[in-house]
């Protein structure tokens, strides 16, 4: 494409540009100084040892655009329909590749500015190597969005305290922490919330710890909407 347009005279040139930024929809989404973007369903982009993922995978979902300056300092602008289901996750990833019993830290850090209005929740998405078993952490949620599974009560474990939720969606089991008070910043102790599940509970086994993501689930976001990451990190030993 590329060897293409520099065949062609500057006026042209300038032209295809044009047209070819408006027909991505860009113009929809505040104007970000970004690294990378992308409105792709499926976008994705590698840096520092995470992954990003646009993640566009429920039904009806309308259009969304992840930008990102570095693995820490990321967003998206999302304009899904006001209905039922989750339509996006847009995510940070970090995969570990430890069991349990060899790991002696698993913590991440985050700072978020997220709308007032919409539907979603900001999350951790923690996996087991196998994806047999999905821990998410609920941060804070907005609007009419709500955990999978039967409550378990409540716990104090990894530097919150949380409504437990225990379900399966039919592939993998799930366990959903649901902070009891929202926040937008923080830091969790992932691997105290694992031993939890896996030391008081038995829920699980010394499973190895794989993919840790964080980002946002998105019911609706009518109108659009910016949910900006300003910070993120997580680290392991």
């Amino acid at each position: 494409m590329f060897s293409a347009l520099r065949t062609k005279p500057r006026a042209a040139l300038i032209g295809l540009i044009a047209a070819a930024t408006a027909a991505v929809g860009l113009a929809a989404a505040p104007a970000q100084a970004a690294t990378w973007s992308s409105s792709d369903q499926w976008g994705s982009w590698s840096n520092g040892g995470y992954t990003l993922y646009n993640d566009v995978w429920g039904q009806g979902a309308g259009s969304q655009t992840i930008w990102a300056n570095s693995y820490s300092n990321w967003g998206v602008w999302a304009n899904h329909p006001n209905t039922g289901g989750i339509k996006s996750y847009p995510n940070a990833t970090r995969y570990v590749g430890k069991k349990l019993s060899a790991l002696r830290s698993v913590q991440s850090s985050f700072n978020v500015s997220v709308p007032s209005s919409g539907a979603y929740e900001t999350a951790y998405d923690v996996w087991d190597s196998n994806k047999a078993n999905e821990i998410m952490l609920w941060m804070n949620k907005t609007g009419p969005v709500g955990p999978l599974g039967t409550s378990q009560g409540n716990v104090s474990v990894g530097g919150s305290t949380w409504t437990v939720y225990k379900g399966s969606n039919g592939n993998n089991a799930v366990f959903s922490f649901v902070r009891t008070s929202n926040t937008s910043s923080g830091t969790v102790d992932i691997l105290a919330v694992m031993n939890w599940i896996k030391n008081t509970k038995h829920w699980i086994g010394d499973v190895t710890l794989g993919d840790v993501q964080f980002g946002y689930e998105i019911t609706s976001a009518s109108g659009g909407l910016n949910f900006t990451t300003n910070s993120f990190s997580v680290s392991s030993s």
